[in-house]
């Protein structure tokens, strides 16, 4: 049996523990520290967002993000549908109501026609329009972005956007996270770069991020004892974790270039079997391709692969579950056009860590196409 292989492991860039030893060195263990700092800065540095917080995850980030732009009790939040639950959970957190979206053929991410359909008919029908949109760039891949913020700012709806997996994607040029009121950026165990756990949140005003900050912290107010006159939260980003991201971020123009060439490497040889087609890329977009994804021919279960692969040792998974379909959500409302129903059904994850080496990539291709004829 061959060495397991994962769908998306970690991969150290070499100046990881020296930025580790230095906070243990200073014993700035605990959040804050010379590492968050320089984390932040990265991530402005790289994205070109004005602000930076460093954050425990990226599900935090929604979160903080919904709560400076005053989004609670009631509110109406609009979101990708196909996406996974950290995406969409703050909504709950915040006693929101979900209002779901469904994908489009040409990105597989949000449809820009839905969103400006439902938008233009509650505007007619002079019905209350949500508070905020979070969008989803899915598996590395930008969503129509320009248009989703020219119809969000037409109609004064604030965009979050959820650029977890989509760290170093760009479109026109400009990176994702950076279209919206708020962007977030994911460093989990499995996404492009890791700090094993974490998230930054962005923007290009100052008060949402300050705002932001403050209730990152517990919400302390400026006393020499604990005062308080808002509830906040312990998510900020570990000085020791930061330091993973500091080395993490020295590398990740090298980590998209590697996963961009073993998407090719898949798709060179898979995109002759009939029936098999793989996530676009939009024109003037280039995405980071974490995950490479694809749909199988009709004929052709996910499961009956992925169970193949796991027999071999070989990691992959479905793609994700829309939230619509989620028992979680049996009764929210929303705009479904079946496509996310149909990726869903029909797709699947192949392995993509950057330190899969050619000949692991080959024998993946000649497991998939060994069961393939089989069927």
């Amino acid at each position: 049996m061959n060495q397991r292989i994962f769908l998306s492991p970690p991969h150290m860039g070499g100046n990881e523990q020296a930025y580790i030893n230095e906070a243990f060195q200073s014993n700035y263990i605990a959040p804050l520290g010379h590492n968050v700092d320089l984390f932040e800065e990265q991530i402005k540095e790289y994205t070109g967002a004005k602000y930076a917080l460093a954050l425990i995850s990226g599900t935090a980030a929604i979160h903080l993000a919904l709560r400076v732009l005053g989004i609670k009790d009631g509110d109406e939040v609009m979101a990708s549908t196909f996406t996974f639950i950290g995406s969409v959970a703050p909504i709950l957190y915040e006693r929101c109501i979900p209002f779901f979206i469904d994908s489009d053929s040409t990105s597989w991410n949000l449809d820009p026609d839905l969103l400006e359909e439902e938008l233009a008919k509650r505007s007619v029908k002079g019905s209350k329009q949500p508070k905020a949109l979070i969008l989803t760039h899915l598996y590395g891949q930008c969503a129509h972005i320009l248009r989703i913020q020219a119809i969000c700012q037409h109609y004064g709806v604030y965009l979050i956007e959820d650029a977890a997996e989509s760290l170093g994607a760009t479109m026109a040029g400009q990176h994702t996270g950076t279209f919206g009121d708020m962007g977030i950026y994911s460093f989990n165990g499995n996404k492009i770069i890791t700090t094993s756990g974490g998230g930054v949140l962005v923007s290009d005003d100052a008060k949402l991020i300050e705002h932001a900050r403050h209730l990152s912290t517990q919400a302390r107010d400026a006393a020499a004892h604990y005062e308080h006159t808002e509830y906040g939260y312990n998510y900020r980003m570990s000085n020791i974790i930061a330091g993973i991201g500091r080395g993490q971020m020295e590398v990740l123009t090298e980590r998209i270039k590697r996963r961009r060439e073993i998407f090719t490497l898949y798709k060179t040889e898979l995109d002759q079997v009939h029936g098999i087609t793989f996530m676009p890329e939009l024109e003037t977009s280039y995405g980071n391709r974490w995950l490479t994804t694809l749909l199988l021919p009709e004929n052709v279960s996910p499961e009956c692969i992925r169970a193949h692969l796991e027999e071999h040792n070989i990691e992959s998974r479905p793609l994700w579950k829309p939230m619509h379909a989620q028992p979680l959500f049996k009764d929210a409302n929303g705009c479904i056009n079946g496509v996310s129903d149909t990726l869903f059904t029909q797709g699947i994850c192949l392995p993509s860590g950057s330190s899969l080496r050619n000949n692991d990539i080959e024998m993946i291709i000649s497991t998939i196409k060994q069961k393939l004829v089989s069927l």
